[in-house]
């Protein structure tokens, strides 16, 4: 019952232009004529600083955004021997939700939202070294005390992706390796309500996506991608040339162009070839591992002297920077989120006209 974690994104870093598509849709190298600013594109954006200290001193990181402002995250306690998972509310007040020895190695992940409620993965090492994995749920509206609903997880995979775990019709999906000799994924599902855990065994490796589907576990390599149904049993096959790396979602692929010796483009598809645009050169990367946020917004970084945090939109065609000099960079749930020095910021997409 282990907690594997993994990732699908692939190194994007190398030399190149960043593209400026302007709302048109016609194309010019990055130069004199930057990006326009959130501030300037969408002022009335839902956004929001956030100290990375909680009010007891612990450096606080935030692993899952509510809105702009109130958050789910990590910070010791004082003394350094407590993992705390703590929620904490648009007016800056902490409720402790979870307390961990620090020494079992706690690891939290998979955060999700399904109405009032968050659900989370957290693992943990025993004494001789073997990792335990347990989902957990709380009410983030009423304040009631979190509870487990299941510790019967399997093989669990996560791949550092808003859809490791997914919520569908009051039940909670993730996926584990299966324990046979062929590769097989296991689809685990529980009631959020409680209850028993069901298991249904898919041949192959994949992840989760936009529930109902399925996207193939070797997405973000060479070759081709494939998107499975698990409602209908289509199965899709996103086809890559040699020279192209697909990360894919049920509405779109990442497609990343090499030429030489790295990168030259990413460009942005559907999953059957069409609408496909280019979105960046070879000296953008993929910020998050989620192709095309909210199924409109694709995340991206320029590191020269610093980083620079970018936003394609899909909908306006257009580039806009989100900020400069970032760190870490994430997004679940439709909020973004970044660090700068002792600071994260956040974006709540859903904001955005």
């Amino acid at each position: 019952m282990r907690l594997r974690l993994v990732g699908l994104a692939v190194a994007l870093a190398a030399a190149g232009v960043l593209l400026v598509l302007t709302p048109h849709g016609s194309s010019a190298p990055a130069g004199p004529a930057q990006p326009r600013t959130v501030e300037q594109v969408w002022p009335e954006a839902a956004r929001a600083d956030v100290d990375g200290n909680l009010p007891d001193g612990p450096a606080y990181s935030p692993l899952f955004f509510l809105d702009a402002r109130a958050s789910l995250g990590t910070a010791p306690d004082p003394g350094g021997s407590m993992q705390r998972l703590v929620l904490r509310g648009a007016d800056g007040a902490v409720r402790e939700l979870r307390r961990l020895p620090a020494d079992s190695t706690p690891q939290f992940a998979g955060f999700v939202r399904a109405g009032d409620e968050v659900a989370w993965a957290e693992s943990v090492t025993d004494e001789d070294g073997a990792a335990h994995t347990r989902l957990w749920a709380a009410n983030v509206v009423s304040g009631g005390a979190p509870r487990q609903l299941t510790a019967d997880t399997g093989d669990v995979v996560f791949f550092n992706s808003q859809y490791d775990l997914v919520t569908s019709d009051g039940r909670l999906y993730w996926v584990a390796v299966a324990p046979s000799k062929s590769e097989a994924t296991e689809i685990r599902s529980v009631p959020l309500a409680g209850g028993a855990v069901t298991v249904r065994t898919e041949p192959g490796s994949w992840a989760l996506s936009g529930w109902p589907w399925l996207v193939s576990a070797g997405s973000g390599q060479t070759g081709p991608v494939q998107l499975l149904n698990l409602d209908t049993r289509q199965v899709y096959t996103v086809d890559a040339a040699p020279t192209e790396l697909a990360t894919c979602g049920p509405a779109w692929c990442r497609v990343l162009v090499l030429a030489g010796d790295g990168p030259s483009r990413i460009d942005l598809m559907r999953p059957d070839g069409s609408d496909r645009q280019q979105v960046a050169g070879g000296a953008a990367t993929a910020s998050v591992i989620d192709v095309a946020l909210e199924d409109r917004f694709e995340v991206l970084s320029v590191s020269e002297t610093a980083t620079q945090l970018l936003l394609y939109d899909l909908k306006k065609k257009q580039t806009v920077v989100v900020a400069d000099g970032v760190g870490m960079v994430l997004s679940r749930g439709g909020v973004l989120w970044w660090s700068t020095q002792d600071t994260w910021h956040s974006l709540d997409l859903r904001t955005l006209p």
